[in-house]
């Protein structure tokens, strides 16, 4: 569910509430009931959930159900503001969704795949989890990954006639930072793992394009010599490794010949340079996926957005995309 306080339980009772979307997979929401409750009861829906406690033994009985909500106590947290109890639950709320990820295939209480809701930084950081700046961080140590990164797929639209992927070779950094954690490694990890990405979408042979780091790609190295230094090198690796990989280009550039159809990817160096074309073209359409781990996960691309939250004003459009494109990428390993 995510930050019980914000707009997750909104999105996700909005989402569901569509019996085709329903019927795609079994589903199994983590959060207190009276969040899902209260939030149907704003948006005029009727309950359409089965409830059970979230550690009660009676769980792998209900599969009949097409949603069941695992309820956990929570009716004090819903005020739409950062606080300590609300991010204590919601980190706990992606562990446990993650227990399950990881158990053995068979077992009853095993999922294929993780949607999460969105989260309140800040209070996971009130809540002692500040070591953690996000689900990426958590979900890559929790399962162990040796590599792991954040790919958006904004699907065609009004703007994008072609979509949008992009991927980050650097997640959630101070920008100061970046010059000191920016390697011929990590970009060329998030070549690789967005190419792998765009395969599992169904592209065969990605077109990927590399974004630079500095105004106007460097300039040859007057304005900086990442891209000569870090970035070209990893393209080379790349393209020695069969992959069709072309940059580095300026960022205030490379976005537009993409969504014109020039490429299927765009590697960004850093979260905003990324983000910021994705929000502009499918705010409300675009998915944020974790590449690089053994389960799928998808998440919208929005935060709680606690100025909107129990207000009935959240667009479920992103939670409806992510929870496709979940299903698409689960049934594709063979799941669901």
């Amino acid at each position: 569910m995510g930050d019980p306080g914000g707009i997750g339980p909104e999105v996700i009772v909005k989402a569901l509430a569509e019996p085709g979307l329903r019927r795609s997979a079994h589903f199994r929401v983590l959060g207190p009931a009276r969040a899902m409750e209260r939030a149907a009861e704003l948006a005029g829906i009727e309950p359409f959930w089965w409830k059970i406690d979230h550690g009660s033994s009676l769980i792998d009985t209900t599969t009949a159900h097409d949603v069941v909500v695992l309820d956990y106590a929570g009716d004090d947290l819903l005020p739409a503001q950062a606080n300590r109890a609300a991010g204590d639950l919601s980190f706990r709320l992606v562990d446990d969704a993650i227990t399950a990820a990881k158990r053995e295939p068979g077992d009853p209480l095993r999922v294929d795949g993780i949607v999460t809701g969105p989260i309140n930084k800040q209070a996971w950081s009130m809540a002692g989890h500040g070591r953690f700046p996000g689900h990426t961080e958590l979900l890559t140590t929790r399962f162990n990954a040796k590599r792991s990164a954040m790919f958006f797929h904004a699907p065609p639209g009004e703007g994008a006639p072609h979509g949008l992927n992009v991927i980050l070779a650097t997640v959630h950094l101070p920008l100061m930072e970046i010059r000191n954690i920016l390697t011929i490694g990590k970009v060329f990890d998030a070549i690789d793992l967005g190419h792998e990405a765009c395969r599992a979408l169904g592209i065969a042979r990605p077109r990927i394009a590399v974004a630079g780091l500095n105004p106007h790609a460097g300039e040859g190295g007057i304005l900086g010599d990442e891209e000569t230094r870090l970035i070209e090198p990893a393209i080379r690796l790349a393209q020695e490794a069969g992959m069709d990989v072309r940059g580095p280009f300026p960022g205030d550039t490379v976005f537009n010949s993409a969504v014109r159809g020039a490429y299927d990817l765009v590697v960004a160096m850093y979260h905003d340079q990324g983000l910021i074309p994705v929000k502009l073209l499918a705010r409300d359409r675009a998915v944020n996926v974790t590449v690089g781990l053994p389960t799928v996960r998808t998440s919208p691309d929005h935060g709680t957005a606690f100025d909107i939250a129990w207000k009935n004003r959240a667009d479920p459009g992103s939670m409806k995309s992510a929870i496709e494109l979940a299903v698409r990428m689960a049934l594709g390993k063979g799941h669901v």
